[in-house]
């Protein structure tokens, strides 16, 4: 069985130039959540939330494409010919939106046209981005595949840290556990 002093030796190798990495993956989720909870979307999500939305599954049809004809052909005015990535219907809340995430003629994304689903009419036009920068950044995505690779073995370094300080603990901790009580016997 592996000796205190090779966890220690262990962990002291992975976790100092892991430590770099884990502050950028702490830093960066902790932006992450902050954006996610303090984001306009979070708080309209929070708004629709206990409201109940007009159409159900057995409205017809054109309750819920009706302006899609209209959508459209001010879409086409607004970026003619640009290839639509997606659309997205949001039927519940106050302002209900149709929009279409427009991408490249070349590839990649491009920009968001958003419409209000009740007339059809243009109410403002967002930058597009499939994920956001920060996300991106988190993930290690930002970087390209290196990043991914760097991110997936920063978690395994994260995960080796964990395994070899239970291991310490354990082992420091199991070595005088019999003589202590309470918590102490845990919590040295």
């Amino acid at each position: 069985m592996p000796t205190p002093a090779f966890w220690r030796q262990w962990h002291r190798w992975i976790g100092a130039p892991a430590a770099l990495f884990l502050a950028f993956a702490a830093l960066t989720g902790v932006l992450v959540a902050a954006t996610e909870f303090f984001g306009e979307d979070e708080s309209l999500r929070e708004a629709n939330r206990t409201l109940v939305s007009a159409v159900t599954t057995s409205a017809p049809a054109d309750a819920w494409t009706g302006r899609m004809a209209t959508v459209m052909a001010n879409a086409a005015q607004a970026a003619p010919g640009a290839p639509i990535d997606k659309i997205t219907i949001e039927l519940k809340g106050q302002a209900p939106v149709i929009t279409l995430a427009l991408g490249r003629p070349a590839g990649g994304e491009d920009k968001r046209l958003i419409f209000d689903a009740r007339t059809g009419a243009l109410l403002r036009t967002d930058g597009y981005a499939d994920k956001p920068f920060i996300n991106r950044v988190h993930s290690g995505e930002a970087f390209g595949d290196g990043g991914l690779v760097f991110a997936m073995i920063w978690g395994l370094a994260l995960l080796a840290l964990t395994v070899s300080g239970f291991a310490l603990y354990w082992r420091l901790a199991g070595a005088n556990r019999a003589q202590r009580t309470g918590l102490k016997r845990w919590f040295f």
